[in-house]
């Protein structure tokens, strides 16, 4: 038998095949039956322009859909062999569904999509070059920064998310225009090393949050929201009740990342009204103290006839100054204990991450993926056999 000279070791050809680098693209998906099909064919043809420079593969979770969209999504991935789908049960909300397609990327940075393609998939490739060039670990597509732009996006739903943008970058330290959306790009080892709890779109916040407390690098990247597309096929996904369910959500992320913004600075301008109403009624009192009428002889006699003197002709301002003074106090009180224990949690946070992350790397050099809540519980997800 003849042997080639020379060879080549297998480890050069492994090498050679993987220098490019690998991206894993998460779409989710709940009852999108009328804009799936062509805007995974869409999404899919863009990604296969970008083979010269990456590898890909595209992770899609059916959060438990009751239209047509897992079979619609199986029989997509069926002849595709780097597109992946995943079926919830039952639908288990946005933050799941991105938890669950965390666990199965395999690709060196993450990409983020929604399935309306509300952000065109051309945002892929300049979330990627701005995270491979900073070396951050979460790019952010944002409409709301200089540069970006919202189009054919109805007034109150624009005016709900601006409001909510700006005040979730108010409470996050950081300059950060959109807090809450999700098209992003990230570091696969660090967004799998987030122990994430959140189950609907406040996951978004959450994430940010917890960068936050490990100082990892976020930074944004100009956007286009264009709702043209979606609107043109005619799908309403905007409900009321999810309108409602997203400023709450923004509103809890709010309180998570600086709660003192709840508690501490209306307690101190409460502290200042009540504090405007007392020094208004002791200088009233002191004003008429020299014509009241001593009852007796003692100081504190003639002051309290004062007091009531001002007390008969402004009974108001006594109430709704003792009452702000007690809601100033109050609240002050639970913003100092808010503040102790959002040290509390960052110290256990910290603890956790450090020893959730040791587990992933034992179960990394043993092989093994790390078992969660989602991959345990068989009625959870699973991954549907693809129809021919």
């Amino acid at each position: 038998m003849k042997v080639a000279e020379n060879p080549v070791p297998r480890s050069a050809h492994r090498y050679s095949r993987s220098k490019k680098i690998m991206i894993s693209v998460v779409v989710p998906d709940y009852n999108e039956e009328a804009i799936i099909e062509q805007n995974l064919n869409r999404l899919s043809s863009y990604l296969d322009t970008l083979r010269d420079r990456y590898r890909w593969e595209m992770i899609i979770v059916d959060d438990g859909s009751q239209d047509q969209s897992g079979l619609i999504a199986d029989r997509f991935a069926s002849i595709r062999k780097n597109v992946q789908v995943y079926h919830h049960f039952a639908n288990m909300q946005l933050g799941r569904s991105l938890q669950t397609a965390f666990q199965h990327c395999q690709g060196d940075y993450v990409v983020t999509m929604d399935l309306d393609l509300s952000y065109s998939p051309d945002h892929i490739e300049r979330l990627l070059e701005k995270i491979i060039a900073t070396q951050a670990q979460i790019v952010i597509a944002s409409p709301y920064m200089k540069g970006g732009r919202v189009s054919n996006v109805p007034w109150k739903r624009r005016l709900l998310s601006k409001c909510a943008n700006k005040f979730l970058s108010l409470s996050y330290k950081g300059n950060i225009h959109t807090i809450t959306g999700m098209v992003r790009a990230y570091e696969r080892k660090f967004i799998r090393s987030l122990n994430l709890k959140a189950t609907d779109m406040e996951c978004n916040a959450e994430i940010l949050y917890k960068a936050q407390l490990l100082r990892a690098k976020v930074i944004e990247v100009p956007a286009h929201l264009d709702l043209g597309l979606l609107n043109t096929a005619g799908k309403k996904r905007q409900s009321s009740m999810r309108t409602l369910r997203g400023i709450g959500g923004s509103l809890m992320a709010g309180f998570i990342f600086r709660p003192f913004m709840y508690f501490i600075v209306p307690g101190i301008i409460l502290l200042l009204i009540s504090i405007y109403i007392i020094v208004w009624i002791f200088i009233n009192t002191m004003t008429i103290y020299p014509e009241t009428l001593a009852t007796s002889p003692y100081f504190d006699d003639q002051f309290s006839n004062a007091v009531a003197a001002v007390y008969k002709a402004r009974p108001h301002a006594f109430f709704v100054g003792g009452s702000t003074l007690l809601a100033a106090l109050q609240l002050l009180s639970l913003g100092i204990l808010s503040l102790q224990s959002k040290r509390y949690f960052e110290e256990l946070f910290h603890f956790s991450t450090t020893l959730y992350k040791q587990q992933l790397e034992t179960l990394s050099g043993a092989g093994r993926k790390p078992v969660t809540r989602d991959l345990r519980k068989r009625n959870d997800t699973r991954r549907r056999k693809p129809l021919l």
